[in-house]
């Protein structure tokens, strides 16, 4: 499976609050510049070295939240809201006319253990992801997960920044019931059995929040019904 768009979804008028006071600090410019044509620029909330100016991901160290983060306390509580391990949290801008150029991220998918989430912030009716060859639109407040591994791009031909939270998360547990709630299939001898009452606790208050079929089925096995 290559993206997922999960049940969740955000408040736009509060991210967008937000973002107005960032949107005057530096953003440097992507670092993968042979990968983009026109103007991609970020800004980091979580990096390895605490500085909203390290806009690396997938480092070898600890990461920290950035003072950026600080200044955003609604984004603090969609991070904390997801119950595991963050590396890399970015706000990514795509100005109009820009284009990121097909290529993949090695160790960007669910199934080597890491994953990668994207919440649009602000948007616009042409901006396209394309996803090895399957094109999407991401709307502003949902939110999706993307396996970077495969081939993707973006474009956007819209005549305003496109801007998206995008987090950088650790598989465990609970990301696993989230995941298999939203129809991923994860490997049989991959599958994680046991979890600890908090653990198990968030996992069943998220699929609670669903609301679907797959919920369901998945609260009764956690709860001990089937």
């Amino acid at each position: 499976m290559n993206h997922i768009k999960f049940s969740q979804t955000y408040d736009v008028k509060k991210l967008s609050n937000e973002l107005e006071t960032i949107l005057q600090e530096e953003w440097p410019l992507h670092f993968n510049t042979k990968d983009f044509n026109g103007d991609w620029r970020s800004i980091s909330l979580r990096s390895t070295s605490g500085k909203s100016s390290d806009i690396y991901a997938h480092g070898n160290s600890a990461y920290h939240n950035t003072p950026v983060l600080d200044r955003m306390p609604y984004v603090k509580t969609i991070l904390d809201s997801w119950h595991c391990e963050k590396e890399a949290v970015r706000l990514l801008s795509l100005a109009p006319g820009s284009v990121i150029k097909p290529h993949r991220d090695p160790g960007c998918s669910y199934h080597e253990g890491s994953f990668r989430i994207h919440i649009p912030i602000v948007t616009n009716a042409d901006v396209y992801f394309t996803i090895e060859e399957e094109k999407l639109q991401l709307k502003a407040g949902e939110c999706w997960y993307m396996n970077f591994g495969a081939t993707h791009s973006i474009v956007n031909a819209g005549h305003t920044s496109r801007v998206h939270l995008v987090m950088d998360g650790i598989r465990n547990s609970w990301t696993d019931q989230l995941f298999a709630a939203h129809g991923y299939v994860l490997p049989e001898e991959n599958a994680t059995a046991d979890y600890d009452a908090a653990t198990k606790a968030a996992m069943i208050a998220e699929l609670e929040k669903m609301n679907t079929p797959v919920a369901r089925e998945l609260i009764a096995s956690l709860k001990g019904e089937k």
